[in-house]
């Protein structure tokens, strides 16, 4: 899989826990150091265009672009362009661009393979000073994860859709040897535990439905979709326990470059 299954994701699903999503969004602009002039800035990865809206106020954008590649995610975002503000279909996987200040990624770039590669190209977006950030998923060994992992593997054999982020996201320190490997003079890495407290650990499935369970949506017909998320909801709840509320940790790999 070299990009986010666009026909599949569900805006209103996956705003379930915009509070609690956005977290980590907010601490990845806070690693963004103020810039001299109204910066350049794209957004890849922006879904709805809410958050992309949202940095465009907060760094006083003289221009932002939010790139996707889902459908039903840009006619939400198409919904909030404005002047210096516009959203456009794209592949994480292959786009570039040229004289940017600013080139951000909010839990996306898991869903692309060759994260070198795809970090090389972002890079070289970049104007002089110019700065690079970025956050991802890095929760692959949660039961949330792993027992999704195990169902495909049971259901669908060599067929079933791997895991983004077991499959492509690297440790913090193999991007803290890239950023430097890549010329960033300055950077910030790190590994960050959200503590998320859900009704129930039955609600787990609720998050996962919004995000990485999309790409089953894809392999199966809408019932048997059902079937396999019933299934996955009755042994994810065996494992962590029926618990209400439920403390949902989530793990996450923060990175920011900045260029001399």
């Amino acid at each position: 899989m070299t990009t986010k299954p666009s026909s599949v994701w569900d805006p209103g699903q996956y705003n379930r826990f915009a509070d609690e999503r956005e977290l980590p969004f907010w601490d990845l602009v806070a690693l963004i150091e103020p810039t001299d002039d109204h910066p350049m800035v794209v957004d890849l990865g922006c879904g709805d265009g809410r958050l992309t809206d949202a940095l465009a106020v907060h760094l006083d954008a003289q221009h932002a672009l939010g790139i996707d590649a889902s459908a039903r995610m840009l006619d939400q975002a198409a919904t909030r362009a404005r002047d210096g503000l516009e959203f456009s279909a794209g592949d994480l996987a292959t786009w570039s661009g040229h004289g940017l200040d600013v080139v951000l990624s909010n839990a996306a770039l898991h869903w692309v393979p060759d994260h070198e590669s795809v970090l090389e190209r972002w890079r070289d977006a970049l104007r002089p000073r110019g700065q690079l950030a970025v956050q991802m998923p890095t929760n692959a060994d949660h039961a949330s994860h792993r027992i999704s992992r195990d169902l495909a593997l049971e259901w669908l054999g060599s067929a079933a859709p791997p895991d983004p982020v077991a499959t492509n996201v690297l440790a913090p320190e193999r991007y803290a040897d890239l950023l430097d490997r890549l010329g960033f003079t300055r950077q910030h890495v790190r590994l960050q535990v959200y503590g998320h407290h859900l009704a129930s650990s039955a609600e787990v499935v609720e998050w996962t439905r919004g995000s990485s369970l999309t790409r089953f949506a894809s392999v199966f017909d809408a019932a048997e979709f059902e079937r396999f998320v019933d299934e996955y909801r009755r042994r994810l709840v065996a494992e962590l326990g029926e618990r209400s509320p439920y403390f949902y940790t989530f793990k996450r790999t923060l990175l920011w470059g900045r260029l001399p």
